[in-house]
């Protein structure tokens, strides 16, 4: 009886632990999430570091080399795409009427969809709050932004620290396993790093090309705000499915403020080059890096979308990449050492 005591009183403090872990899991995801981003982002750019290293520069410096490019990427755009985009934004905003008479006049003069959505705004204006009442919610944008900008610091600054102790923390974690297995939570370990890094060094080659593509092809058939509407397409590719399918959205909506022949255009532009996307340059350059599905892919940012909310839905592919991987590695008995990944820039010395 004794035995059975000591034996049920272990099991319950196992189930309260396991749940206490969860809940306080469930409470730090967004602390969860952020590491896990640095986590993803160490992945991208450690195959560069090596790199760097067998070239005899230092691991810190390889680091420092990383995030100067970064910075220099983002001042380049700032340069020579932020200007015209103001323009066209100021031109966009120019075209709108002002005032609520302006408004009236212009939705009378209006045919179509535009007369359309000239009424609706009319009718949504009438429905604002006052100055009063519009305080608070920019004080609580504000400190939103200030809060994205500390939780991509604190990413950022994860990632640098993780290409140090990564490896430190594989033996820490192999050695609390037998010997028959450590091989294999090695492999297994340094086989979802592969997957991650393969991905996002994939997914921002893709955000470029879209990005440039799309603005190259709107700027031909002259869509009204084709850099702005270009720029767009290409960051929403970070989003999988919905991203690309706004986008398309968004340029047939603007194109049809002109005509339907430009809205059209616009259309085949974007399936153009997302046909482009789907059968040369993802087999190319990720080489379906993370091996899913398109259906899994969907369900999963799906899911992750409405369980974690909005913001996971960034690394929703490699959340799911991760748990496929232990599925096929305890599950299917698959060994990790046989996987291949494409190395997208850099091959990887881990591969």
């Amino acid at each position: 009886m004794g035995q059975i005591a000591r034996r049920a009183a272990i099991t319950t403090i196992v189930v309260i632990a396991i749940v206490a872990t969860a809940l306080a899991l469930w409470h730090l995801k967004l602390l969860v999430g952020l590491i896990f981003f640095g986590i993803t982002i160490a992945a991208a750019m450690r195959p560069g570091i090596e790199w760097l290293a067998r070239h005899r520069v230092p691991a810190p410096a390889g680091v420092a080399i990383h995030y100067l490019v970064i910075v220099g990427v983002i001042a380049l755009f700032l340069w020579l795409v932020v200007p015209p985009a103001v323009k066209q934004t100021t031109q966009a905003i120019g075209s709108v009427p002002t005032s609520a008479s302006d408004l009236k006049r212009e939705a009378k003069k209006s045919t179509g969809i535009k007369h359309d959505i000239l009424v609706a705004v009319q009718k949504r204006l009438k429905k604002l709050p006052s100055v009063s009442g519009l305080v608070h919610p920019a004080i609580s944008i504000t400190k939103t932004a200030f809060e994205v900008l500390i939780g991509i610091f604190f990413a950022f600054a994860t990632a640098a620290y993780w290409i140090f102790e990564r490896d430190r923390a594989i033996a820490l974690v192999t050695s609390m396993v037998s010997r028959p297995r450590r091989r294999v939570v090695r492999d297994t370990w340094l086989l979802i790093d592969l997957k991650l890094g393969a991905f996002i060094r994939g997914q921002l080659l893709l955000v470029g090309f879209v990005a440039i593509v799309l603005s190259l092809a709107f700027w031909a058939i002259g869509l009204p705000y084709w850099l702005l509407i270009g720029i767009g397409a290409g960051v929403v590719e970070l989003v999988p499915v919905i991203g690309p399918l706004t986008a398309g959205g968004l340029a047939v909506g603007v194109g049809l403020t002109q005509s339907w022949h430009l809205a059209l255009f616009a259309g085949l532009c974007v399936l153009g080059v997302r046909l482009l996307e789907d059968y040369i340059v993802v087999p190319k350059v990720l080489g379906h890096a993370v091996g899913l599905s398109p259906l899994v892919v969907l369900i999963s940012v799906t899911a992750i979308g409405l369980l974690l909310g909005g913001i996971f839905v960034l690394i929703a592919i490699p959340i799911a990449a991760t748990l496929s991987t232990l599925v096929d590695v305890i599950v299917h008995d698959k060994d990790p050492a046989e996987e291949t990944v494409p190395t997208v820039l850099f091959p990887a010395q881990d591969a």
